[in-house]
């Protein structure tokens, strides 16, 4: 049997909440890391010796000895805690199961390969209390190979551009969150990525630090092409979230007004041809296109009209925590 501070699966992590509260949560994601684990706690403790802070392990499905290593630090390290996934179920999952566990007033995300280096911290630290929610790493000079960099810095340029968030390292994972708001964000998928998007949508006040990147030493990269192309995918459904989300109607109300116009100036033209010219319209495919498009039209303004419907809705039962904090 696993300890109890365990949780089997992606899912209610509230159990871990209690009255103790902590200046610093650090939360880190673990996939077959267990060279690096050690020499990572060491160094955050040398870093953080004067702070009261907590190291919140997410054991994503790991297949070496990452967790037996991790369950050996929990019980020699009392700011070390150990949340165990019944499998992997990725980085967003992971990042959402260490924030509701997370007791810190700031949360730190980290990866667990050494590369992010925990001598930054501090700077993030200060950033938060500027008055900043989120505040992303910029790995200026990034240790990878041209195949990992190239392909992020393209992926940067159009995350710039649809989301209109000024970030050049998106895909950076060292990242400090206000942890009111992370407990808000909604992860799954691979929408790890996209933190700063969904902070911007709940108001969230964003910045980025430079900071040094180091090459990996142990351990394989779990970087791959399949990961590229669900980041692309990730991006469309962000930026329709953006644009869309407390709007339905925005959306297709548009696409059904202009399918609607077309479909009538069809018809009227038909009608036209028909009563001024005595031609017959019956067999005309252009008859039954414009039927068509008018009725297409108003399905879609049906549409937004319920998305409207169940965004009040949402609304009304949702209270967002995130929007709001008391003074």
């Amino acid at each position: 049997m696993f300890p109890s501070e365990y949780l089997f699966g992606p899912s209610l992590c509230r159990p871990f909440m209690d009255a103790e509260q902590l200046d610093l949560s650090i939360i880190v994601p673990v996939l077959d890391e267990e060279d690096n684990l050690i020499p990572l706690v060491e160094e955050i403790k040398s870093i953080l010796e004067d702070m009261p802070f907590e190291i919140i392990f997410i054991d994503d499905g790991s297949t070496d000895n990452s967790l037996k290593i991790m369950t050996d630090l929990k019980g020699t390290e009392s700011n070390v805690r150990v949340i165990k996934h019944r499998r992997n179920f990725g980085k967003a999952v992971a990042l959402k199961t260490g924030f509701a566990a997370a007791k810190g007033q700031i949360s730190i995300t980290m990866d667990g390969d050494l590369q992010d280096n925990p001598s930054e911290i501090p700077r993030f630290i200060e950033e938060i209390e500027k008055g900043n929610d989120i505040v992303c790493g910029w790995r200026a000079k990034r240790r990878d190979n041209i195949f990992k960099r190239w392909p992020s810095k393209i992926y940067n340029r159009l995350v710039r551009l649809m989301c209109g968030i000024k970030i050049h390292d998106m895909n950076c994972g060292f990242k400090a969150y206000d942890t009111d708001l992370a407990k808000s964000l909604n992860l799954y998928g691979d929408m790890h990525r996209y933190t700063p998007v969904l902070g911007k949508m709940n108001g969230a006040r964003i910045s980025e630090i430079a900071i040094n990147h180091r090459p990996r030493l142990h351990g394989k990269s779990k970087y791959g092409s399949k990961r590229l192309l669900r980041g692309f995918f990730d991006l469309i459904t962000v930026s329709f979230l953006m644009a869309f989300l407390e709007r339905p109607m925005h959306l297709f109300g548009k696409v059904g007004g202009f399918l609607s116009t077309v479909g009538l100036a069809i018809c009227s033209y038909l009608v036209i041809v028909k009563y001024a010219f005595d031609e017959g319209i019956g067999d005309r495919p252009l008859l039954s296109l414009g039927i068509l498009l008018i009725i297409i039209g108003v399905q879609f303004f049906l549409l937004g009209l319920l998305g409207e419907t169940i965004t009040y809705r949402s609304s009304e039962n949702n209270t967002n925590q995130s929007a709001s904090k008391e003074l």
